[in-house]
This record gives C-alpha cells, structure tokens and sequence, in this order.
C-alpha cells in the first residue's frame, strides 16, 4: 500500500507540476485519494483549562466507520503535518511552524498475525486488554506510532520532545482497549524541548469524535435543507443543546487529531510588537517532492510539496471554485491574491439566492474580504505589502476565554467573543455562520439561516457538556468503539425524520 501510495503522489505530484490534492471532508477532487493528508478542520483558541495557553488542533482523514477493522486509520510516515503561524501581522505564516512526524512501528508477534491489535483479559494465550502505550500494558498494540514534535522559528528548529510519545491507537473495542479514557489520558505528554517552554505545553496524537456538526447530505444536494426556507425561529436559534430540523450525518464518526498547547507568552516572545495581540494560523499537510523515473518508479528528491491546508472553515468547500480548488491548496496563503475575486463575488450567494428567492449582495463583498484575509485595521480593497490578503484564521489572544457552559455556538454573532471568526473552537456552528456571513451579516441584520443542526449529537465520555462539548485537553470527545457505535441517523431516536 505505502508503495502504491509512493506511485500514486509522484504521478500527480507531476501532473500538477507541483500543486496538491485537496483539504476538508473531501471537498476537492483530488483529495479522496489521499485521506492521511486531507485536512478535516483546524481549530485555534484560548484555553479555559488553563487561559494562559493557546490550543492548536487539527484533524485528518475524514469520516473514520470506527468498525472498519482489522486495519483501523493511522497518520502517514510520509506527511509533514503542520501548524504554521503568523505572528508579525504580514499575513505569511512562517513565523514558528511546529511540524509532527510519524513512524509506524510493527511489533512482534503481530508481524506474523493477521491483525494488528488484540487484547482479552484472562485467556491463557492472548496478551491482556491494551491498558498503556508503552510496557507490559501494551502488549495487545501490535501496531504503534510513535511521533516527535519540532518548532521551526527564524531559521532553527528544536524538539520539543525529548522522550518517545506515542499516537492513541484507534477505539477498536472494550474487550481489546479496557479503559479508552485512561489510555487517553496516558497520551498525553508534556513537551519542554532543550530549553524549557514558559509553563510548559502538551501535546495529544489519536483518534477522536468527528466533532464537525452539519447535514451534510441536505447541504450538498443542492442545499435541500430538511426546512423549505432553512430559518431558525428566534428560540430555536438560541438553544444549542437541541438541533431544530437538521441531523447531524457525522453522527458516530471518527477522526484523528494532533492537538497542541503552548503557553501563549512562549509565542509572543516572538511578535516584534506585543502590543499586538492577534496571530494568524494555517494548518498545512506536506509530502515529499518526488521525482518520477520511469517503469512505476519515484524518488524523494528533496524537501516537501504542500498538499493541502486549512485555516477558516468551510473556505474551499463553499467559496472557491472547484476548477481552482486543488491549486488553492498547493497555494501558500499569503498568495491569496490571486482568489480574490471568489471572496469579493461569492458564488454562494448567488446559489441561495436561486434557491431561497433572496436578494443577498453577491459583488463587492469586501466584508468577506475583512473577515477572511485582513487583520483589524487593513484595508480590505488592497492587496500590498501593508494590506496584505493572506487567509488565515485569526485569533485574538487577549481575549478571555468562555467556560463550556456558556459558550454560544455562533460564537461572535451571538456575543460570545472567544467565538469564531476569533479563532474557532470544536463546537463553533461554523456552518450557520458561514451561511449568514455569506448573505451578508456583517453588512446587517440577516435571517437565522441555518442547515437545523444545532450540536455534535452523541459525542461520547463522561467529559462532555449537554450541548457535546468536551472540557478538557484534548478538547474533542472520546472516539465512538468500533464494537458498539452508534450512528444517530435521520428518523432514529433523537434525530429529525428524514424528509
């Protein structure tokens, strides 16, 4: 399979001429080919754990069926998987990148057996459950990867891990992981690096709840919302623990995420003026540049291509055009320039307004340009050195964090400032958000257009909030066990009818 995968990179690899697949629930057309590096969503926001710290989560390879054994879902030896920052405002993102790395490890016996986990308490002849991650707890991991997390800044790099760590495997089962919660909370590691960050930093690689809450199949059969026009009443709009006529179709699923906390003073140590308190991040996958030799043959020829990227939600899925989305996410963003027109002509909302009869403004949105590209006090009719247009998401770091329990799901529409477009939290309904900036919210008052789908239904472990939050680090819920999972599909218990 990796040799397949090997081919398959160095002929696209050419066929693009060094562009990419595509990032995001696959909503590109290259990107079903090469889920290990497709980016499902990107998360930037202050702790409340711990609010003198700043998290940093991204997730790849959408839509895991946790049932889909015996060979479950694994990060890529060959991925560099990135979280870039901007922390000077000049809209590149190249500030400090910490860069994860993988290495699959096959352990004995399990080379010569046909899976690759297994674990049962009290039978004479099969190890015990998988209780850890490393030791006698783990010797049903037949399969284990073990990562190193490196910070690039000005040019030097330094491990920030000085130990083995190793990923959370995927949730097969109760009989082959006893407790998923402890060993969860067994990989979890401090990084420190040579020098000792201020405060310290941790750092979680594993499989969790697909947290990305939309109706999916309603929205992309050409906004076939479950509502003729799809509008909220005012106290369906305001209870996020209930979703009014949408269902959740990521209900059930997984997805595996790198989460990352460093203490905020560690990364404005390097800003040229602390006064300013907003970073810009991207969360980027990168494969090695190839070279084709012939007769299904490639070599690494130095260094790494992007291959997909993600900083605001639902960018490449909903504004760019699908002739240009793969270019899009081989693209840096600081070049975003040449998008322009998609942000200030959004082809959305010409498609609402066919289908709903609505008159929302579909030219000259530079408000969509503000939000998406600038940082505060730029101006969003230029594309310079000092106004430059570079998609990022953006978080003010001198804002305080809110608690779980009252948190807004449309988080700055809805008063709630530690929300998306500041930085994005798990739980940001960025799907209503997107729909309403896009007709316009930011211009003036809008209709509560909503895809119905108000919460992550079902999220599992005994962290969660009633409305599916999860409050502690790593930030996203226990992932559903391949055993028992449960789907909550349209017309079940708890979920709308179908229609």
């Amino acid at each position: 399979m990796k040799l397949i995968l090997t081919i398959l990179t160095a002929v696209i690899t050419a066929a693009l001429s060094a562009s990419g697949f595509a990032a995001s629930h696959r909503e590109a057309p290259l990107i079903a080919l090469d889920p290990a590096a497709d980016i499902t969503d990107v998360y930037a926001f202050r702790s409340w754990e711990n609010p003198d710290s700043v998290i940093f989560i991204m997730n790849v390879i959408p839509g895991q069926e946790p049932s889909s054994g015996p060979n479950y879902f694994n990060f890529d030896d060959d991925v560099a998987y990135d979280i870039n920052l901007d922390t000077d405002q000049d809209g590149k993102a190249d500030d400090i990148i910490y860069r994860i790395r993988f290495q699959t490890q096959i352990r004995p016996p399990f080379n010569d057996l046909p899976v690759s986990y297994a674990g049962v308490d009290n039978v004479k002849g099969l190890p015990p459950s998988i209780r850890d991650l490393d030791g006698p707890g783990s010797a049903g991991l037949g399969l284990r990867q073990k990562y190193t997390v490196t910070e690039i800044s000005k040019g030097h790099s330094r491990l920030l891990n000085q130990d083995f760590m190793f990923t959370v495997p995927s949730n097969i089962g109760p009989r082959t992981i006893a407790d998923y919660e402890d060993l969860t909370e067994r990989g979890i590691y401090d990084i420190k690096g040579i020098y000792q960050l201020k405060n310290g930093g941790r750092v979680f690689a594993g499989q969790r709840d697909e947290t990305f809450y939309i109706d999916l199949g309603a929205v992309f059969d050409t906004l076939n919302f479950r509502r003729a026009k799809p509008i909220l009443q005012d106290n369906e709009d305001a209870n996020d623990g209930v979703n009014p006529f949408g269902n959740d179709m990521f209900s059930g699923f997984n997805v595996n995420t790198i989460a990352l906390e460093v203490p905020i003073d560690q990364i404005l140590d390097d800003l040229h003026d602390k006064n300013k308190k907003i970073i810009g991040m991207y969360g980027s996958t990168s494969r090695p540049r190839l070279k084709i030799l012939g007769q299904g043959k490639a070599k690494t020829v130095g260094g790494f291509v992007q291959v997909a990227r993600m900083a605001n939600p639902l960018v490449n899925e909903l504004i760019i055009g699908t002739g240009s989305k793969d270019r899009w996410n081989a693209t840096d963003p600081e070049d975003e320039k040449q998008f322009l027109n998609f942000y200030l002509n959004p082809r959305l909302a010409d498609l609402i307004n066919l289908a709903f009869d609505t008159n929302f403004a579909t030219t000259g949105r530079t408000d969509l340009v503000s939000v998406l590209l600038k940082y505060p006090g730029q101006k969003a009719n230029k594309c310079d050195a000092y106004n430059p247009c570079s998609e990022l998401l953006r978080l003010d770091v001198g804002i305080d964090p809110t608690p779980p329990d009252s948190q807004k799901r449309l988080g700055v529409l809805a008063g709630d400032p530690a929300g998306f477009p500041n930085g994005r939290r798990p739980n940001d309904d960025v799907t209503d958000i997107a729909l309403r900036v896009v007709a316009g919210a930011l211009r003036g008052p809008v209709p509560n257009l909503g895809d119905g789908v108000n919460f992550n239904i079902g999220a599992p472990g005994s962290q969660v909030t009633s409305n599916g939050i999860y409050q502690a680090f790593p930030f996203l819920p226990t992932p559903h066990d391949g055993r028992n999972r449960r789907h909550i599909d349209c017309g079940e218990s708890r979920a709308n009818p179908c229609k």
